[in-house]
Formats: C-alpha cells, sequence, structure tokens
C-alpha cells in the first residue's frame, strides 16, 4: 500500500464476526447515513483508495463504458500479486493525478453510478464471510465503518442493512460475491503445482473470471465442449449472458484447478 493511500475492505473470511473493525449489523440494527451533493466531504470517499474490484464489478463497468472486458482491464486495474494469497488481486487503478482520485469521478459526480463497483455501492457498509464448517454454507457479514471525515454518518435518515442494500441495489452484488467467496476458499492452498499465479494456468483462471469476453471467445471457439460437459441450457445460455458465463467460469476454474466437480461443467472422463 503507497503511504496515505486508505483501503477499502474487501471481502475477509473470519471465525470471529465481532473482531473485524467496525459496528456488526444484525438483521434488526438500524444506522444513519445520507449522502448528497453540497455535503462538506462529498465525493472525498472517491480519492486515493485500494480498491478491490470482483468480477461481477468488471462485467457492469465495462459494458457501462461500452468496450472489452480485456480493454476495461488494460485501461483501468491493476493485477496485484500478493505473498498471502494464492490468487491475484484486481484493483481498480486511480487516475494519476494529485489526489489519485477515481478514474471515473468527475465534476457532476461519479459518471458510473448506474453501475458502480459493489464496494462503492454499499458503502458505508463493508462486508465479510463467516464461513459456518458444519454446514458449508458462507454468509455474508456487514459492518457500518464510515470513514472519520464522512457526515453523511450524522444525518437523520435512518436504515437496516437489508432497507440500504435495497436502496443502493447491492442485493445482486452481495449474492456474487458470495459465489466468488467460494471459489477463493480453495485458493487457501496454492493450485499453481510451482509455476505461480502468473504461469499459464494462472492467465486461464484470471481470464475465465475477469475477462469475460476473452472467456466466451475461449469456450465457444475452441475445443471447450470436447472436453468438458456443460449443461445444454447453460450452453445456450453462455452466448449473451454475462452472468451465466462468469457462474460457468467460476466452476470451471474450481474444476480445472481442484478437481471440483459441480453440476454446471464436468470433465468429459468422469
Amino acid at each position: 500500500m503507497v503511504e496515505g493511500e486508505k483501503p477499502l475492505m474487501k471481502y475477509v473470511e473470519t471465525d470471529d464476526p465481532a473482531s473485524m473493525p467496525g459496528r456488526l449489523l444484525k438483521e434488526t440494527d438500524r444506522f444513519c447515513f445520507r449522502c448528497y451533493p453540497g455535503i462538506s466531504c462529498f465525493n472525498r470517499c472517491c480519492r486515493n483508495l485500494n480498491l478491490f474490484l470482483y468480477p461481477y464489478d468488471v462485467i457492469r463497468l465495462r459494458k457501462c463504458l461500452a468496450i472489452s472486458s480485456g480493454e476495461f482491464i488494460d485501461a483501468y486495474t491493476d493485477v496485484v500479486f500478493r505473498e498471502t494469497s494464492y490468487f491475484p488481486s484486481v484493483l481498480l487503478r486511480m487516475a494519476e493525478n494529485e489526489e489519485k482520485t477515481c478514474p471515473f469521478l468527475s465534476q457532476d459526480g461519479c459518471r458510473v453510478y448506474m453501475d458502480r463497483p459493489q464496494t462503492c455501492r454499499a458503502f458505508p457498509i463493508e462486508h465479510g464471510i463467516y464461513y459456518d464448517a458444519q454446514t458449508g454454507r458462507s454468509r455474508l457479514l456487514h459492518y457500518f465503518r464510515p470513514p472519520d471525515f464522512c457526515q453523511g454518518r450524522f444525518e437523520e435518515t435512518s436504515w437496516t442493512k437489508d432497507s440500504w442494500a435495497s436502496d443502493q441495489e447491492v442485493v445482486f452484488y452481495n449474492q456474487m460475491t458470495l459465489e466468488w467467496a467460494d471459489l477463493m476458499r480453495l485458493f487457501q492452498t496454492d493450485p499453481w503445482g510451482g509455476e505461480g499465479p502468473d504461469g499459464q494456468k494462472g492467465k486461464m483462471a484470471l481470464m475465465a473470471t475477469y475477462n469475460i469476453d476473452a472467456f466466451r471467445d475461449f469456450v465457444l471457439n475452441s475445443s471447450f465442449f470436447k472436453r468438458y460437459k456443460v449443461k445444454p441450457d447453460i450452453r445456450l445460455k453462455i452466448k449473451s449472458d454475462d452472468v451465466a458465463l462468469l457462474r460457468l467460469g467460476i466452476s470451471w476454474v474450481k474444476l480445472f484447478l481442484f478437481g471440483v466437480q459441480g453440476n454446471t461443467v464436468k470433465s468429459i472422463i468422469f
């Protein structure tokens, strides 16, 4: 992290929800928040960030900008390899100006507001993932954690975590994050066989989850269907449905790297 940068929390798995920073919100807990043009801190949260992007974020942003996923990744992201993770992180690249503003911040506010990333959409709520080993299920944890400069927390408008998620249209983003976290949990072990995440297997895994246009071309124009069995309805959907294709990509990475069989895609040899 560059000195002075403010991280926005990516999802973090935890066995102790109370240990995470911020106020853990239960079902009926309420918090006050309102952000609007004219508030003294307006857009201050759009500067100097480590903002993690998830695959569904890229799908929405590249469509909003009318560019391919490959063009978006090249122009707007940094792919970072960290010693603590076996899968690279994809971060939004800040603008090269003194304040390191978000590249989508304009004088009038966010120019991709309707398709803004989950982290921005959920703000000032941050998320963690609690995995229940007994049930094998994950659930999203919600923490109220506005930065110290945020004046919106002193407004009178009151929310629950669910009413805020509905108002900000973040519910489906949260679902996609849970599905992504289910894959990321497997990366607690090293699947690369010594070649590292920047080897050929790593490039394929990153393509299948973040470069959705390249993955579609790979699936439709290679021997993919000769090597893998995909449900007929999924084969039809992935030609135009990015979410169906992303879900196929997540399932394929589980199979390709970890041998985890699923209902969406199976190896022909099984």
